[in-house]
């Protein structure tokens, strides 16, 4: 809905969606709303897969009798009424390009060779004709969870190229962003403003940007149940501690979730994940006493892990304002410090010419990284008015229940 009126506002029918997995927004917006969509993946794997499943639904489409891609995208309107029934699908699927996102080159130059390739040729830049826009014409780029600096990136190229009428961002994986000094050639994710650059302490460890990643809404109902999904908190700090102590050198050990941890036993949970790091679980203790004193702190580790989720909002609060002054700082807005020793304070956000808000779009029982970042070069009053009230009309309808334990 949010993308359908970006479109009505701008007179743009023409989406890029940057990091478009295995396309299920690409095809939404193609078979369902009638634009004309190009989906970016830097997974060439992943694109291939897109591109089969567009064919499948084209398949069903034809036993529908749905006619082929013919003709125009067609452009809708939201009828007046309350309950809007279903429109029929448009059998215009999106164009796949395999490619990954250059946050440091110019916009007509971003796209990088897809890291692994795909099956098929390199594609032609979408983005790379006059103008900065494939055909000079202009158009809506979206990212939805769009992974760590590929995010900012998004914003850096619609700041910069007057071929981007709009953007929408859903940003995740924060503890993935670049900070400096790391990368040293290219443009850091965090921060982004000048404003935030300037203000004493505005560092992120990776421990709170990794913090600022989880379903806040999610955990309290856990907590509320007492679930037994709490285990796995004490499972993964017994597991770190033991793989920090048969080698030092891992200070942050990439243990990936093992699922349903909650429903094995320690020495279960830790043969599964000790392999992951290169660890052999028969050369490390799993059934000494020392683990079984670190197994009866669940408690203790639970406290801790809540008391690092009250603050999880903070941080991403931080992140995402600071990309809204950067994009206000695009247009002449600045902040930040006065002179040395002097603390910097907000300065009055002068008008600017990227008219941004930070929506709370989705349910965050179902999508805890539920802000969407909105941009455009026109405003944005049209566009936002209202989209709560379409928001309850869905919830009306009729929607499938939030996820319950062990299910993601």
């Amino acid at each position: 809905q949010l993308l359908q009126r970006l479109s009505q506002a701008t007179g743009c029918d023409r989406v890029v969606d940057v990091g478009a997995g295995q396309g299920h927004l690409s095809r939404f917006l193609a078979f369902g709303l009638g634009l004309s969509v190009t989906a970016v993946e830097g997974d060439g794997r992943l694109a291939g897969m897109a591109e089969r499943f567009d064919r499948e639904l084209l398949r069903e489409l034809g036993k529908m009798g749905v006619p082929g891609n013919e003709g125009p995208p067609r452009r809708r309107q939201n009828p007046p009424c309350r309950r809007r029934p279903p429109s029929p699908l448009t059998p215009r699927g999106p164009r796949h390009v395999a490619g990954r996102l250059d946050p440091g080159a110019p916009w007509g130059e971003f796209l990088l060779p897809p890291d692994p390739p795909g099956p098929g040729p390199a594609a032609r830049n979408p983005l790379g004709g006059p103008g900065g826009s494939e055909g000079g014409g202009r158009v809506l780029v979206t990212g939805l969870h769009a992974c760590g600096d590929l995010s900012p990136a998004l914003l850096r190229h619609f700041a910069r190229s007057p071929a981007v009428a709009a953007v929408a961002s859903v940003a995740c994986c924060y503890m993935k962003l670049s900070s400096p000094p790391d990368p040293p050639d290219s443009p850091p994710g965090y921060p982004l403003s000048a404003w935030v650059a300037g203000l004493p302490g505005h560092e992120l460890s990776y421990r709170a940007r990794e913090a600022a990643c989880h379903a806040l809404e999610e955990y309290a109902g856990r907590l509320d149940a007492e679930s037994g999904c709490l285990r796995a908190h004490c499972y993964r700090a017994v597991l770190e501690t033991l793989i920090r102590a048969a080698d030092p050198a891992k200070k942050r050990p990439g243990v990936q979730t093992v699922k349903k941890a909650h429903a094995l036993s320690f020495s279960q949970y830790a043969r599964l994940g000790l392999p992951r790091v290169g660890l052999d679980p028969a050369t490390v203790p799993l059934d000494s006493v020392a683990v079984g004193a670190m197994l009866e702190q669940q408690h203790k580790v639970v406290a801790f892990f809540s008391l690092t989720l009250l603050l999880a909002p903070l941080v991403e609060t931080l992140i995402l304002l600071d990309r809204l002054l950067y994009l206000r700082e695009q247009g002449g807005c600045r902040g930040g410090g006065g002179g040395e020793g002097v603390t910097p304070v907000p300065t009055l956000l002068l008008p600017a010419g990227f008219q941004c808000a930070l929506v709370p779009l989705f349910d965050p029982r179902f999508s805890p990284r539920n802000l969407v970042l909105v941009a455009a070069r026109t405003p944005l009053g049209a566009v936002l008015s209202g989209l709560d009230e379409d928001s309850s009309e869905d919830e009306d309808a009729g929607v499938a229940e939030p996820p319950g334990e062990g299910q993601s």
